[in-house]
């Protein structure tokens, strides 16, 4: 082995989990917390603005269908460049440890997602109705994949290996 290998190898293996550079994933998982961030509290922040998106069902789908598209297309080039930038070695396949984060993730999500979808079919129907019950689930979907980003995110930051 050469000595700049090793002497890699013993940085690694003295570093805490929190002092490691950031791999593919992880920066991914990053841009898309940030993306969501930026766009859908751009979208429940006008709702609490008063945007007519908020009331009626045209507006509603106009704004959340442009806000997702936007995220969307924010993921999908920011991926791009960092897949430009990252080593081929960083892109490869997800072995069993990045498949296990990614599950550990899913877990998180799907408990918050079922709370609020219980939330939206068995309480608000009762005080709410129409467009303020569909954004009431979509925020559920929207903090669900946050929560699901979150925990792969702090899974990496901290060197979670199942």
């Amino acid at each position: 082995m050469s000595p700049a290998i090793l002497e890699s190898a013993r940085q690694l293996a003295d570093a805490e989990p929190g002092d490691l550079p950031m791999n593919f994933r992880e920066k991914t998982a990053w841009l898309n917390v940030i993306a969501m961030a930026a766009a859908y509290s751009l979208y429940f922040g006008l709702l609490l603005a008063g945007h007519p998106a908020g009331r009626e069902v045209l507006p509603m789908l106009w704004l959340f269908g442009s806000v997702a598209v936007a995220h969307a297309v924010t993921v999908i080039v920011g991926t791009i460049i960092l897949s430009a930038q990252a080593p081929k070695s960083e892109r490869a396949r997800a072995d069993e440890r990045d498949r296990a984060i990614r599950r550990r993730g899913a877990a998180a999500a799907y408990y918050v997602l079922l709370v609020g979808m219980m939330v939206v079919g068995v309480y608000l129907p009762f005080v709410e109705s129409g467009v303020a019950l569909a954004n009431c689930g979509l925020l559920a979907i929207v903090l669900a994949e946050l929560v699901n980003s979150v925990v792969v995110l702090m899974s990496y930051r901290r060197g979670w290996h199942g």
